[in-house]
């Protein structure tokens, strides 16, 4: 699988080529990437490559030559444990980023931080955030009932609303926080409650993260491995079944002027 090197060379040097700002982004979402790795083997945390970034590893053996963020996956379970950790075992110049360390941050799901650089995202939802670095994702998976899911994605949706809609952030933040805080507290145990009397086998991202995506435990594990820029990291068992399931013919380039950047701008620091 992946495309020949001819092809991928012409890519790299278009959109990524060496010394550009996006390929000095990639590489620090690498680094980042790689100090976690460390971390979760060394507590038996499993995670895997997801979304964008697991294409990029089947495809490109790397980085998709345009992409500008990381994403990984992992059960709830192992997500829950994993924040534990993180505070604990991260080098200075990284930041975990959740409610409990960044009390503006509402999203249902967590991310690292670079504190060497600063960034602006293009939809401006990090306006209010005390970590404002380069990112990655981690996103925790539920074995859930799907319209439960997306239920859950209902009850997030007006919280996205408020604030991308807000005139004035002094007012609308509390607003936010108190329907993330609701969700979390209340509404979410019920829902899970309702998953495991349902004995669902189907799994989406966690409740309240606005993706839905269907996966089954034997396209996930177990867990084996694949090249992403040079190392060997952690990929699932059938990655091919599960990225057609979700993106269909994945292997298949997309319009380069469909391509929207995540990134409205950037700094990165020595």
């Amino acid at each position: 699988m992946g495309i020949d090197t001819v092809n991928q060379e012409e890519l790299r040097q278009r959109f990524n080529p060496e010394g550009s700002q996006l390929r000095r982004h990639q590489l620090r979402m690498l680094d980042m990437l790689l100090e976690l790795d460390k971390i979760c083997q060394k507590h038996d945390v499993p995670y895997w490559l997801s979304s964008g970034t697991l294409i990029g590893a089947m495809r490109h053996n790397g980085f998709i030559p345009w992409d500008d963020d990381l994403d990984v996956e992992m059960m709830r379970s192992d997500y829950l444990r994993l924040m534990d950790i993180l505070p604990h075992e991260l080098p200075d110049w990284m930041a975990l980023q959740d409610n409990s360390t960044d009390p503006s941050y509402f999203n249902h799901y967590a991310k690292l931080r670079d504190r060497r650089s600063f960034l602006e995202e293009r939809i401006n939802y990090d306006r209010c955030l005390k970590e404002r670095g380069i990112y990655i994702d981690i996103f925790p998976l539920e074995k859930q009932v799907r319209w439960v899911h997306i239920l859950s994605e209902k009850t997030t949706g007006h919280m996205y609303k408020v604030w991308r809609t807000s005139k004035n952030d002094e007012k609308s933040l509390p607003k936010v926080l108190f329907i993330f805080k609701f969700n979390q507290r209340w509404v979410y145990p019920v829902l899970r409650c309702l998953c495991r009397m349902a004995g669902s086998k189907v799994i989406t991202s966690g409740l309240g993260i606005p993706y839905h995506n269907p996966r089954y435990e034997k396209d996930i594990f177990p867990l084996t491995t694949h090249e992403f820029e040079g190392h060997q990291l952690p990929v699932p068992h059938d990655s091919d079944h599960l990225l057609r399931g979700i993106y269909g013919d994945y292997m298949q380039l997309p319009n380069p002027e469909s391509l929207k950047p995540h990134i409205k701008s950037l700094e990165i620091y020595e």
